[in-house]
């Protein structure tokens, strides 16, 4: 068995590794950014590591600052989680070139599935139908448009090396391909590092369904359930249930089996999710995400296996546990996760909510967990995933779960950032989806969000109250520790909570109509898309703002003429910050 982890990741993957680790008697070495010195994976950690920096490429997809974090540390295995380099192929080769064991797939497999384009032709050999689409990686804007005008209109671009619907983008028609394009290749730069996009047919009202498998190093795969993960907006998952519902007869099997026939195609061992669009009683091979998912806590709770423990024993060598038959009698009841991101949903918006939390306290109850990497007092950065923690709910059977997740909700506070929340109940209490009638565009087509809000709290104004006995940390050459101390009273509240300033205003993007155009939110300008003199109308798109690794596009508040652009790309903005301002006409 595996002595020592390294977990090569932030947040709550990296704690929920963490956990799983020392049930197993397994002592955990956690990495961290500049911002997240302090962080709970952090602090629970047996070990932790500098990785200096505070963007994601200056801090945990720095290679080198990992792998000397890996020797100093001693560490024989590493867990990369989701995300950052938990897909990236030549990370696991130097990983495990170190003699270290790697708690993922052998990285040919992420090579083969990890490009969404190898993977459909190996999804192909292993008999699973695929979406219409191109098996090479798109050299320009007029190849996508040609693929249009053949198989129709709308397409879809993707980042081939991609997932969670970053680097996608849905193109209506041909005018519109280059900018899209453009705008997937830099959303594939940003979170993946590679920027190479592919073209498929995308459908127009159809249900995610994906297959969770775990495969051993003997040879054996099994699928353990399925999910689904309809419940979307912008590409990205919201709420995903287990088993996936209201599927006829024969279907899900049928998927567990394509499932397990693509993993073997590509010698696949560990835990990994085979995605699938359902539409019209078919179903469709979309990718396969080479990694543990965002959403396998909910698997785990209709099944009781521990999808963590099982990736831990595959990197040391056992074999699986159980057998097809065995997972298939574990599968009991109904799941459902949501996941609670930093963002305004109100009026559909979903724009993003950093800052610090002030406050932060989950529900409890029978069937009901919370998986977070963030405490009261700690904040969300601009600079990652706006994730603050995943609610996952068991019900004896569907209606239960749905009911029991929605008091759940209710009960749950989270202050000092908007949440999704409010969105996430709406959802679970509308009819389509109680009758299983939604689909991926469900939410942004059909769902009205227009009563929602979501204000943020504003931060505290004072210092937290002080305590006497208190806990700091120290770094030396590189490797944290903690440390308790008695220290006198005032000492205590300078040295524990120095004072927040408050928060920058601005709930949109229209400047109130003045034609001053603010930002909603902390972030980096990536594209400016007007200049002075030039003439526009209200609506219209004038930068494209990234923050929390999604673009926004920030549009005029009035028809008029532009006399002043304030930023330029690159440029880093506060919320509330005027970027462009219109002479209005």
């Amino acid at each position: 068995m595996l002595s020592k982890i390294l977990i090569a990741n932030r947040g709550e993957i990296a704690v929920r590794v963490i956990r799983a680790a020392r049930e197993m008697g397994i002592a955990t070495v956690a990495v961290y950014s500049e911002l997240d010195r302090n962080a709970l994976h952090v602090r629970l950690a047996d070990e932790a590591y500098a990785l200096g920096g505070q963007t994601a490429a200056e801090s945990y997809l720095n290679t080198e600052a990992i792998l000397d974090a890996i020797r100093s540390s001693g560490a024989d295995a590493v867990h990369p989680g989701y995300g950052f380099f938990s897909e990236n192929a030549d990370f696991a080769r130097a990983i495990t070139e170190m003699g270290v064991a790697w708690i993922g797939p052998p990285p040919a497999a992420i090579d083969e599935m990890g490009d969404k384009v190898s993977s459909r032709l190996a999804a192909q050999r292993g008999g699973a139908p695929i979406v219409p689409g191109t098996t090479e990686f798109a050299k320009g804007p007029e190849e996508i448009r040609a693929f249009g005008d053949e198989f129709g209109w709308p397409v879809c671009i993707k980042a081939a090396f991609g997932g969670g619907g970053r680097g996608m983008k849905v193109v209506e028609s041909a005018d519109a391909v280059e900018e899209a394009m453009a705008s997937a290749q830099r959303e594939a730069k940003a979170f993946f590092g590679r920027d190479e996009v592919y073209v498929e047919r995308y459908l127009t009202w159809p249900r995610h369904v994906e297959v969770q498998i775990v495969g051993d190093q003997q040879g054996n795969v099994v699928w353990v359930s399925t999910r689904d993960c309809s419940a979307q907006r912008r590409h990205q998952k919201l709420i995903e249930e287990a088993p996936a519902p209201g599927l006829p007869d024969g279907v899900e099997e049928a998927m567990g089996e394509a499932a397990v026939k693509a993993a073997k195609a590509v010698g696949y061992y560990n835990a990994g999710t085979v995605e699938f669009i359902y539409q019209d009683g078919e179903f469709f091979f979309l990718e396969m995400n080479t990694r543990l998912q965002v959403e396998h806590p909910v698997t785990e709770v209709i099944t009781g296996i521990d999808l963590v423990e099982w990736q831990i024993r595959v990197a040391a060598g056992e074999p699986l546990p159980m057998t097809q038959d065995e997972v298939a009698a574990r599968r009991i009841g109904a799941g459902i996760e949501v996941r609670i991101n930093a963002e305004d949903p109100a009026g559909g918006a979903f724009l993003p909510s950093p800052g610090p939390i002030t406050e932060l306290a989950a529900p409890s109850g029978f069937g009901v967990r919370f998986d977070t990497g963030y405490e009261s007092g700690d904040e969300i950065s601009q600079y990652y995933d706006n994730l603050v923690g995943k609610l996952i709910v068991w019900g004896r059977d569907r209606d239960t779960a749905i009911a029991r997740t929605i008091t759940a909700l209710r009960e749950m506070r989270v202050s000092g950032v908007a949440t999704t929340i409010p969105a996430d109940i709406a959802i679970l209490e509308h009819p389509d989806f109680a009758a299983v009638e939604h689909s991926t565009k469900w939410v942004e087509q059909t769902l009205d969000l227009s009563g929602v809000s979501a204000t943020p709290a504003a931060a505290p104004d004072t210092d937290v109250e002080p305590l006497v006995e208190r806990t700091t940390t120290v770094e030396v050459n590189g490797r944290r520790f903690s440390v308790r101390m008695w220290v006198p009273e005032t000492v205590g509240v300078a040295a524990a909570a120095p004072k927040r300033a408050k928060r920058s205003g601005g709930g949109g993007s229209s400047g109130g109509g003045s034609g001053q155009v603010t930002v909603p939110m902390q972030g980096t300008i990536v594209k400016v898309m007007v200049e002075v003199g030039q003439s526009v109308e209200a609506g219209q798109a004038v930068v494209v703002l990234e923050a929390m690794k999604m673009e926004n596009q920030i549009s005029a508040d009035v028809s008029g003429t532009v006399a002043e652009v304030k930023v330029a790309p690159g440029d880093t903005v506060g919320g509330g910050d005027t970027v462009v301002v219109i002479t209005p006409a």
